[in-house]
This record gives structure tokens, C-alpha cells and sequence, in this order.
């Protein structure tokens, strides 16, 4: 009899912990807010790097938060910075939409992108896959 006992509330125990598991993987997966920082004089590689970054993230679903942050006699020249965070607006608006607009907290420029319908959205910044590259033995007859 006892014996029996254990064994029930084991299986109990272990079908609680299977619906408690199959309950937790029904959950929508809530949207996460990531973050994208920039400085007034960004490079254009590096710029475009982080573009790419944040059409990744828009594409997974996640809010996007454009930081740029202004150091020393940066602030001097504030319209700099506000180009760029159009810029940047311009360059992501085919994968979402603002929601919140950019808004200067000390030497901050702080914008929130929300995502666009997956159905809407188009990437622009996408890598180019890489073409497997031939060696010179394949490609170049040898004669005979």
C-alpha cells in the first residue's frame, strides 16, 4: 500500500509540473524593449551596422529605444544630433512607427520605435548573404 502511495503522488507531482510547463509555453511572447546608442559623430559603417541591429530587433517583435547621447562640446550643437535621430527615424520607418517622439533630457536624445505590422514591414539594411567564392583550381581550365 505504500508502496502505491508513493507511486501516485510522484505521477501527481510530475503531471502538476507538465500542465504548470504546458501553460507556461501558451504565454504570448510580450514585446521587450531594446536599446540602440549613438554619438553625434558616428561613422557611416557604424552607423549602418547599428540600423541593421535595430531592424533585427524590430523584426522579432521588440520595441526599439533610439538613445543618443551628447559628451563635452557636443551640446553646443544639439541640431546635429537631432538630424541624426531623423535620420535614423527616416532609415527605420519601412519596419515601424514612432512612438514616442524625440525628446532632449540632458544630454540625451531619447526616441521609442514601436514595430509595424509583420505583415508591413521591409527590411532595407539586410547583409548580402556572402556567394561561396571559387578557388582559382575550379574555376580557370588547365590545358592540356
Amino acid at each position: 500500500m505504500k508502496l502505491s502511495d508513493a507511486l501516485r503522488k510522484a505521477q501527481g507531482g510530475k503531471f502538476r509540473y507538465d500542465i504548470s510547463k504546458h501553460t507556461k509555453d501558451k504565454k504570448p511572447a510580450s514585446s521587450k524593449l531594446k536599446e540602440i546608442k549613438f554619438r553625434v559623430n558616428i561613422d557611416e559603417h557604424d552607423y549602418l551596422t547599428k540600423i541593421r541591429h535595430g531592424e533585427e530587433f524590430l523584426d522579432r517583435g521588440n520595441k526599439v529605444r533610439v538613445q543618443l547621447q551628447f559628451r563635452g562640446r557636443e551640446m553646443a550643437h544639439q541640431e546635429f544630433g537631432m538630424q541624426l535621430v531623423e535620420k535614423v527615424r527616416d532609415d527605420l520607418s519601412s519596419m515601424s512607427q514612432m512612438e514616442m517622439e524625440p525628446k532632449i533630457t540632458g544630454r540625451n536624445i531619447t526616441m521609442t520605435l514601436a514595430p509595424l505590422p509583420a505583415n508591413r514591414r521591409k527590411r532595407k539594411f539586410t547583409v548580402p548573404p556572402k556567394e561561396p567564392e571559387q578557388s582559382e583550381e575550379s574555376s580557370s581550365p588547365i590545358p592540356a
